[in-house]
C-alpha cells in the first residue's frame, strides 16, 4: 500500500503542476497575446482553444487531481501518517474551491456566451466583445492558477510530512 500511496502522492504533483502551468500560462502570455491582436481575432482564437482544450488528457488532469489528492489522503490515513494526509485533503481543498469552482461557475459560462455571441464585423463592435470578456475572464484564471499552485504547494508539504516521518 506505501507503494500505491507514493506513487499517488507524486501523480498528484504531477497533475497540480501541469495544472497551474496551464492556467499561468494563459494569465501571462495567451490571454496578453489576444488582448494584442484584433479584437474579432482574438474572439475566434479564444473559441477555438476553448473548443480544443475540452480533450481527454485535459480533462482528465483537471478532474483527477483533487480525486487523487484525496485518494493519496485517504491511503495515508490507512497508513497512520494523519498530518501527511490531512495536507493531501487541504491540496484537494483549496483545488476544488479555487480551480475548479470557478471554472465551472464562471470560466466555463464565459466561454459558453462567447461562443454564442456574433464576433461583430466592426472592429470597435468587437473590441467592445472582447474588452468584456478578457479581463474578467484573465483574473478569475489567475485566481485559478494560484489556488492550483497552492495546492501543488499543500501535497508537497504532504509528501514532505510523510518523508520526514518515515526517515
Amino acid at each position: 500500500m506505501a507503494i500505491l500511496t507514493a506513487l499517488l502522492a507524486y501523480v498528484t504533483l504531477v497533475m497540480a503542476g501541469a495544472m497551474t502551468g496551464v492556467f499561468y500560462a494563459f494569465s501571462v502570455s495567451v490571454m496578453r497575446g489576444l488582448d494584442d491582436i484584433d479584437a474579432r481575432e482574438a474572439a475566434r482564437a479564444m473559441r477555438s482553444v476553448n473548443r480544443r482544450i475540452l480533450n481527454p488528457l485535459f480533462l482528465s488532469t483537471f478532474v483527477g487531481t483533487p480525486i487523487v489528492a484525496v485518494v493519496t489522503g485517504v491511503l495515508l490515513l490507512g497508513l497512520g501518517r494523519t498530518d501527511p494526509a490531512v495536507a493531501f485533503f487541504v491540496a484537494a481543498g483549496i483545488y476544488a474551491a479555487g480551480a475548479f469552482l470557478p471554472t465551472v461557475a464562471i470560466n466555463v459560462p464565459m466561454n459558453e456566451a462567447l461562443a454564442r455571441a456574433e464576433v461583430p464585423g466592426e472592429a470597435e463592435a468587437a473590441a467592445a466583445l472582447w474588452a468584456g470578456y478578457s479581463p474578467r475572464w484573465t483574473r478569475w484564471n489567475t485566481l485559478r492558477a494560484v489556488a492550483c499552485a497552492l495546492s501543488l504547494l499543500a501535497a508537497g508539504v504532504g509528501l514532505y510530512l510523510w518523508g520526514a516521518a518515515v526517515g
